[in-house]
C-alpha cells in the first residue's frame, strides 16, 4: 500500500513537471544567448524566455526592432511567457499557462502582443491567434542597451512590470494577478 502511494506521487510529480515545462523551442545561440527572467508575486510564478540579440552597431529602432510590424520580442524561438495564475496584464486578462509575446512598435508607441499559439518559431505569427494587444509606456534611455532585455521587476505584493530594453528604448506595461 505504502509503496503504491510513493508510486502514485512520482508519477503526480512527473506529470505536473512536464505540464509546467515550456514548450519554447530551445536555441543555443552565441550571438542571440537564451535568457530568462522569473518572478514569484504572492506565490505564484510568471516567467519569460526568450533570446536576446545584440545591435552589434546595428540600428535597433526601426530597424532590428521594425515599425509597423509584429516583431517577435528577441530572437530565435517565440518569446515565450509562463504562468501558473491568471494574469492581468495592462487591462488585458491572460489566463495561466503559455502564452506567446510579440511587440508592434511604432515611432509614437509600443503595443504588447499575448499570442496563444505557442512553441513555434518567432517569425510564424498567427494574428488569428491573439489574446489580445496592450499599450506600453515607452521611455528613452540615457544610455543605449547593447543587448535586448527583459525583466519582470517587482512592483506591489501582487505586481510587477514587465519592462523590456534595447537600444534607446524602454517599453513597459503592468503585470498583476488577476483577481
Amino acid at each position: 500500500m505504502r509503496s503504491s502511494i510513493i508510486t502514485l506521487s512520482l508519477v503526480l510529480i512527473a506529470t505536473a513537471a512536464v505540464c509546467l515545462a515550456s514548450s519554447r523551442q530551445k536555441t543555443q545561440n552565441k550571438l542571440s544567448p537564451p535568457q530568462e527572467t522569473t518572478i514569484k508575486l504572492n506565490g505564484r510564478t510568471i516567467t519569460i524566455e526568450y533570446n536576446a540579440p545584440s545591435a552589434r552597431g546595428r540600428k535597433v529602432e526601426g530597424g532590428l526592432i521594425p515599425y509597423g510590424r509584429v516583431w517577435r520580442a528577441g530572437a530565435d524561438a517565440a518569446t515565450t511567457l509562463s504562468s501558473d495564475a491568471d494574469l492581468t496584464i495592462g487591462n488585458l486578462r491572460v489566463p495561466k499557462g503559455e502564452h506567446t509575446l510579440y511587440v508592434l512598435a511604432s515611432s509614437s508607441g509600443w503595443q504588447l502582443i499575448v499570442n496563444k499559439q505557442t512553441g513555434q518559431w518567432g517569425t510564424e505569427y498567427n494574428e488569428s491567434q491573439d489574446l489580445g494587444r496592450v499599450p506600453m509606456q515607452v521611455t528613452q534611455l540615457s544610455t543605449p542597451q547593447e543587448q535586448f532585455k527583459i525583466d519582470l521587476k517587482p512592483a506591489e505584493s501582487n505586481s510587477a512590470m514587465l519592462v523590456m530594453s534595447w537600444g534607446n528604448t524602454q517599453a513597459s506595461v503592468p503585470v498583476r494577478l488577476a483577481r
